[in-house]
């Protein structure tokens, strides 16, 4: 595709705007004025508007395709929520702006904290935390200030190797020491290495629930016990809450604090790093330390509270990613009690549809068949083919998939991580089966095939290794 000033040509224009009577060289001082006039493109309206369409559409997006990316729920997300979200009302409003003029977003940020709270079974929550590994990074800062004014020093975090990534880099952030704990030959944690672990030591288990794996903590309530027992605090990890919303709740689980991530849950795109929300629900013995500013409400009206009291703080400027809060709000109110069950009952649905037919062709080392909104398949029998997951996923980016996360967790060797969400239809996934049928049988037939994809994406295969360590190099179009 060519760059818009290859496109450019002497005397082409894109507008027709009157001659203008400024006179720059009056108005502005000489030793402002550039030297030489900046070199825009010469382009027709039409070449304009058809080179950034063209452009748009190369990128993949969940508009374009179906997002298997288990490990980080990229569903479909309704457009009324951007809409709502756009209107000037929200979009405009500033930081700054006294209470008394935004009490309709103080309003949101309030009902929402009130919906989450009761969706988690949690007995306050804050919306501050900006992302899911933000929300993570708070709670360990709380449960700090928590053991801090009880006179106990605890320094151990302990966590699953079927976890997310991000709560052992939250946890090593804090301060804290990372003890794992090894899963069992069910997927599952081990019961016997948390009773070996389990110390007045230890801060926290931070528990991905449902795990990684896609499978749920069928213990967890003699998980929630043998915590408990020695006074620590049982974390979860909400980025997998897709799996039994409003089905279940943590709270009435064991669970003391617990992270929604906004933005995989409650329906905001968030590619390219953002935006998230990481709100964190606790219960009551934690709620004092819960970050400041907290929304209140007195009578009809909304306030923020400033005082610290036994609050951690500021965990930053201003509160958090409002466009966020307002596509939960509407998601909410829009789904209703009935509607969540429903996403998390199709999303299992799928997950276990999309299981059943691929565990024909590949391998799924846990589970035994079910899982609950995603699963990990295994990519290890196509070595003797020379195939890694990596070919895998380069080849399904030709067949018209955004491949799924590969190499985590890293309990199953050449995984790739599937997850369909609730929003994808039958066909949708019987195509997707379809091409890794395809791909399986181009592993034994024609493993050139996969490791030259992908073949038809604006850029081809890059050198992974050069393209990490060179990352000013220009490669844009190959």
């Amino acid at each position: 595709m060519e760059l818009i000033f290859e496109l450019s040509s002497a005397g082409k224009r894109g507008d027709s705007l009157p001659e203008s009577n400024f006179n720059i060289k009056k108005r502005i001082p000489i030793e402002f004025l550039r030297k030489k006039p900046l070199q825009f493109p010469e382009v027709s309206e039409s070449e304009v508007a058809r080179h950034y369409t063209n452009l748009s559409s190369l990128n993949y997006h969940i508009d374009k395709g179906f997002y298997p990316l288990g490990s980080c729920t990229m569903k479909y997300n309704p457009k009324i929520n951007e809409r709502i979200a756009s209107l000037d009302g929200f979009n405009s409003l500033h930081p700054y702006e006294p209470i008394e003029m935004c009490q309709g977003a103080l309003r949101i940020m309030y009902e929402l904290k009130e919906y989450l709270k009761e969706i988690g079974g949690m007995d306050e929550v804050s919306l501050l935390p900006t992302a899911g590994a933000h929300g993570e990074l708070v709670s360990l800062f709380i449960a700090i200030k928590y053991f801090k004014e009880k006179g106990e020093k605890r320094h151990k975090v302990l966590i699953p190797d079927s976890a997310h990534g991000t709560n052992p880099a939250s946890s090593v952030l804090a301060g804290f020491e990372v003890v794992p704990i090894p899963s069992n030959e069910y997927g599952l944690l081990s019961i016997d290495s948390l009773k070996k672990h389990i110390s007045d030591d230890v801060v926290c288990l931070m528990l991905t629930c449902p795990n990684t794996l896609g499978l749920f903590e069928r213990e967890i309530e003699t998980i929630s016990r043998i915590v408990h027992e020695k006074g620590a605090i049982l974390y979860l990890d909400g980025a997998n809450l897709n799996a039994f919303l409003g089905l279940v709740r943590p709270g009435d689980m064991g669970f003391d604090i617990v992270h929604f991530n906004l933005h995989k849950t409650f329906s905001s795109p968030h590619g390219s790093g953002g935006p998230g929300g990481g709100g964190i629900g606790v219960k009551k013995f934690i709620e004092p330390y819960l970050p400041i500013p907290r929304i209140e409400k007195n009578n009809n009206n909304y306030y923020m509270d400033e005082r610290t009291g036994r609050s951690i703080g500021r965990i930053h400027s201003f509160y958090s990613n409002f466009g966020v809060m307002v596509r939960a709000w509407v998601y909410i109110r829009m789904m209703g009690s009935d509607g969540l069950k429903k996403v998390a009952q199709n999303a299992v649905i799928n997950a276990n549809y999309l299981l059943s037919k691929i565990n024909k062709y590949y391998d799924v080392p846990y589970g035994k068949g079910r899982c609950m909104h995603e699963f990990v398949a295994s990519c290890e029998f196509m070595r003797k083919y020379g195939i890694r997951a990596l070919d895998v996923a380069k080849r399904l980016l030709d067949l018209g998939f955004h491949p799924p996360t590969i190499y985590f967790p890293l309990i199953v060797k050449e995984a790739l991580m599937i997850e369909p969400t609730e929003t994808e239809s039958q066909k949708t996934l019987d195509s997707f089966v379809k091409a890794m049928l395809r791909i399986r049988q181009e592993a034994e037939e024609s493993p050139d095939t996969l490791h030259n994809a992908p073949v038809k994406t604006p850029v081809t295969r890059l050198n992974e290794v050069k393209a990490a360590k060179e990352q000013k190099v220009n490669w844009y179009y190959q």
